[in-house]
């Protein structure tokens, strides 16, 4: 957490207490030493004018409304990942196909483009400063509004799917669970009557679509997330393997920041290497994000995954003899 995130977050410690909390409590909350949340208030103070006040009998800081109301940070203040949702809905809302739903969202982008707008400067000032990059999206298809609708309205779907693995067309119908946003592309996971399981399709893919008026098969939020969170990566289904992967000294500073999996592991070795282990079921995309670090990484496990990279290797290196 660095200097910015820890003024954010004690101020909104601060605003939501009733009570002067303690900095003990401080300390936790913010991942800092005892001296650097003295100097976070000493700064606020200074610079920010923040009405920061320390009570001796309840042992605790707190903002001294009668001093000047409900204190506010001046300027913006987003911590990193508030700026890139804001940031994104706003690309969403400009990349809309003009004329749709104009009326209906132009609050909505007012709204936006004044929280993003930064003080004495321009309402686009920010937008201009920040970039937000795409890399190998895919359109999401002709029928992506049938199909969200469906989901939303609990209503089942016939499709068309294109299989791009076997190069075949197949129709079913299918109740749609969830829309997926991966990777910059569209996802449906849905239950599929044809196969009585469930299955994960991709927008670009469906090739037809038409809303049903039969009603969706629920499921439980548990089932989809025990289904789809467990494997790696788009795949679903239950993990059966762990992988095993050592990352050079060098790589090791960015992937133990890194997380793959919400169930990874991750350990430092005696001589500097990072060993990281990943639970998969199918290893094509796991395959693919480790050879984008070339000679950096090894997989030590299982023995299937490591045959399967060498044989990747051995075919990459033969078109280059």
């Amino acid at each position: 957490m660095d200097r910015f995130d820890r003024i954010y977050d004690l101020h909104k410690i601060l605003s939501a207490s009733r009570y002067p909390v303690s900095r003990q409590r401080l300390e936790d909350e913010l991942e800092c030493s005892r001296a650097t949340v003295k100097r976070i208030i000493e700064s606020m103070r200074l610079y920010l004018n923040a009405p920061i006040r320390y009570d001796r009998k309840l042992n605790g800081y707190y903002y001294d409304r009668d001093e000047g109301g409900m204190y506010e940070l001046p300027g913006v203040w987003f911590n990193a990942s508030e700026l890139q949702a804001m940031l994104t809905v706003q690309q969403l809302l400009s990349d809309v196909q003009p004329g749709l739903f104009e009326r209906q969202l132009a609050p909505l982008q007012e709204r936006i483009e004044a929280l993003l707008k930064v003080q004495h400067a321009g309402s686009d000032e920010l937008s201009r400063r920040v970039r937000l990059l795409h890399m190998a999206a895919r359109p999401a298809g002709r029928f992506f509004q049938a199909i969200a609708g469906a989901t939303a309205q609990r209503r089942r779907l016939h499709i068309r799917y294109y299989g791009r693995g076997t190069d075949t067309e197949s129709e079913r119908e299918v109740s749609p669970q969830r829309l997926v946003h991966y990777r910059d592309n569209w996802y449906l996971d849905a239950w599929c009557h044809l196969r009585e399981d469930l299955r994960t399709f991709a927008l670009d893919a469906i090739r037809g679509a038409r809303v049903l008026d039969a009603p969706a098969r629920d499921l439980a939020e548990r089932q989809l997330d025990e289904h789809y969170a467990s494997a790696y990566g788009i795949f679903s289904g239950r993990a059966s393997e762990i992988a095993v992967l050592v990352f050079s000294p060098e790589r090791a500073r960015w992937v133990s920041l890194e997380q793959w999996h919400p169930d990874q592991e991750g350990r430092w070795l005696d001589d500097g290497r990072y060993e990281l282990r990943v639970p998969y079921l199918d290893a094509r995309e796991l395959l693919m994000d480790i050879l984008r670090h070339g000679p950096e990484v090894e997989v030590t496990g299982p023995p299937a995954l490591r045959a399967a990279l060498r044989e990747q290797l051995r075919a990459a290196a033969a078109r280059y003899e």
